[in-house]
């Protein structure tokens, strides 16, 4: 077997020799063993000799040297998420409830094994920017280039869960009409696989909500999070006598969860998708202005 010549694209610039690598084998082969590889000069760069953590370029040519076509790695066909914006750099998913963000122990399916499979031949595959709890639908968003991934990470990194809007029907009679601020502390409780979020000490907890629909049963609420806490729109509506519907851990009656991730706001663009609840009324654009 010889050794593969490729070129370093657009959107794999800015990245680690040793990440490029990793990604254009595909998982086949282990970080040490790429290590290896260029530690004894089997990997080269414009035909020089190069250093793992090297940041390639657009342009380049990277020598990969031969390794076992039968050991790379098989991505499964797993259904399409629905796009709801894509250009160069950015990806927004819309994820149904039930499904993971990651895959893990006990899961053959997530968002980030169907963003592989979705793009199975891509140089540089998307991946997950952040996460929603596996029973939360709504938008997700990866990056399709390195920068972008890079932005994406940065941006949730330095501004938390700041530019996130999500849509919660809650049991029970909304008291408020417009925006209002919820403040807690929260943490932890309980023994390890039976364990809550509570309120009371703990770290900071913000979050702004404001009113769709009231009903005597039910009310519809949009959520702004400022920060990003375990549970924290389940935990902070339901300390306040008003769980989300379907929540049965934090009071709810049992059904499917009805909380979504309706929109996220970032420097570069605005993405958002309605959940498949049935008789939604008409979200404008009005409740995300007054709360930029």
């Amino acid at each position: 077997m010889a050794a593969e010549f490729v070129q370093v694209t657009k959107a794999e610039a800015g990245q680690k020799l040793v990440r490029f690598l990793e990604r254009r084998v595909d998982g086949a082969v282990p970080r040490s063993a790429i290590m290896r590889w260029i530690r004894k000069g089997n990997v080269r760069v414009d035909k020089g000799r190069c250093k793992p953590f090297d940041l390639v370029k657009e342009g380049q040519t990277v020598r990969i040297p031969p390794y076992k076509a039968e050991e790379t790695a098989q991505h499964k066909k797993l259904p399409e998420l629905p796009i709801i914006y894509e250009d160069d750099n950015y990806l927004a998913v819309c994820k149904p409830a039930g499904l993971p963000t990651q895959g893990g122990t006990g899961h053959d399916d997530s968002v980030a094994d169907r963003l592989l499979s979705m793009f199975a031949d891509a140089h540089y595959k998307p991946a997950p920017a952040h996460r929603l709890d596996r029973d939360t639908s709504g938008v997700i968003l990866a990056g399709k280039s390195h920068q972008g991934q890079k932005d994406l990470s940065d941006f949730f990194a330095e501004h938390g869960e700041g530019g996130k809007f999500y849509l919660a029907e809650v049991e029970g009679r909304w008291p408020e009409e417009d925006w209002v601020e919820l403040h807690d502390k929260m943490e932890k409780s309980g023994s390890k696989g039976r364990e809550k979020v509570v309120v009371g000490s703990g770290k900071d907890a913000s979050s702004s909500v404001c009113p769709v629909t009231i009903g005597e049963k039910s009310s519809l609420l949009i959520v702004k999070l400022h920060t990003g806490r375990t549970h924290q729109i389940r935990v902070q509506l339901s300390s306040r006598g008003f769980p989300i519907a379907g929540d049965v851990k934090y009071g709810g009656q049992n059904g499917k969860m009805k909380l979504h991730c309706l929109r996220i706001d970032t420097p570069w663009f605005s993405v958002g998708c309605l959940p498949d609840w049935e008789k939604l009324p008409d979200i404008s654009d009005h409740y995300f202005d007054k709360h930029a």
